[in-house]
């Protein structure tokens, strides 16, 4: 019995975290600090830069605060290579969760970290990073609560539902920033990052010329939906709220929702969205 009792705790606080209350992981290999600018042991220090046309772009966090990203420069052979990394760290699916959200680095700039230090696949030592290491390394923060998918707002709890702008003003910035001229691109993201990366797959390869090597990467991206041990789907009913509070079914693949509803396609979501999203080379990574 207590191993059930274990099991049944260890579920409870994996969904509290898809829902977005998790203060200990951002869903990536990028890891927070305060320290000074530089390089350090185990990777650099890359400060955050706000996306300065966003506002007039109704781009803005849950908050109405600005969107941002930390962008660490190539090198070398690695100059004209870019790697966009969206953020993870859960979902907000009510207005109770998002307003809660808000106060957090996860709904408002104003408590993001200022600086965070690369490491994994966004490090700049070869021996850490050997693939991308001297690419244009990109840290999209994630502050809407949606993915990158939301399209709407509630007044009377002053909360901004705007994740899809958010999405296409960091990339109207980056394209600004020198990344239109791409050799090689890849879009990747972890957990709810690596959803929001199979949702805008298609859209990133039409950014580029055909001659352009784009591929996506979604690292635990795919949410199962099943029963689980109380007999609930909890993946649906979170992504069904979604949908429905955000205003996401407008951003979704229109090689889903051609043929499925919207809530369906969030919640059916992985399994088909990958199948539909064929125009780019897709790599997805599944552990746990």
């Amino acid at each position: 019995m207590g191993s059930w009792v274990l099991l049944a705790v260890l579920l409870g606080f994996l969904a509290g975290a898809a829902r977005g209350s998790e203060p200990w992981s951002n869903g990536t290999q990028v890891y927070s600090t305060n320290a000074n600018s530089g390089s350090g042991s185990n990777g650099a220090f890359v400060a955050l830069a706000l996306i300065q046309s966003a506002a007039a772009k109704g781009a803005v966090c849950l908050d109405g605060s600005l969107p941002g990203y930390h962008l660490h420069r190539g090198s070398g052979s690695g100059s004209n290579n870019w790697l966009v990394n969206l953020e993870g760290g859960g979902w907000c699916n009510d207005v109770k969760s998002c307003v809660f959200r808000k106060g957090s680095r996860r709904g408002s700039s104003n408590h993001m970290e200022r600086q965070l230090q690369f490491t994994g696949i966004m490090s700049n030592r070869p021996e850490e990073n050997p693939d991308f290491y001297n690419w244009n390394r990109v840290k999209v923060r994630y502050c809407d609560g949606g993915s990158f998918t939301g399209d709407g707002a509630d007044a009377a709890s002053g909360l901004y539902f705007r994740g899809q702008r958010i999405w296409q003003a960091a990339m109207d910035d980056l394209m600004a920033q020198g990344m239109h001229s791409a050799s090689q691109a890849l879009l990747s993201g972890c957990s709810a990052g690596g959803a929001s990366a199979i949702l805008h797959c298609d859209e990133f390869r039409g950014m580029f010329p055909s001659n352009t090597r784009v591929k996506c990467l979604a690292d635990a991206g795919m949410f199962l939906d099943s029963v689980d041990i109380a007999g609930r789907r909890e993946m649906r009913d979170l992504f069904n709220g979604i949908v429905r509070l955000q205003g996401s079914g407008r951003s979704l693949p229109r090689s889903c929702t051609s043929h499925m509803d919207k809530t369906s396609v969030r919640r059916q979501g992985s399994r088909n969205i990958y199948q539909d999203t064929t125009s780019s080379r897709k790599s997805g990574s599944q552990n746990g």
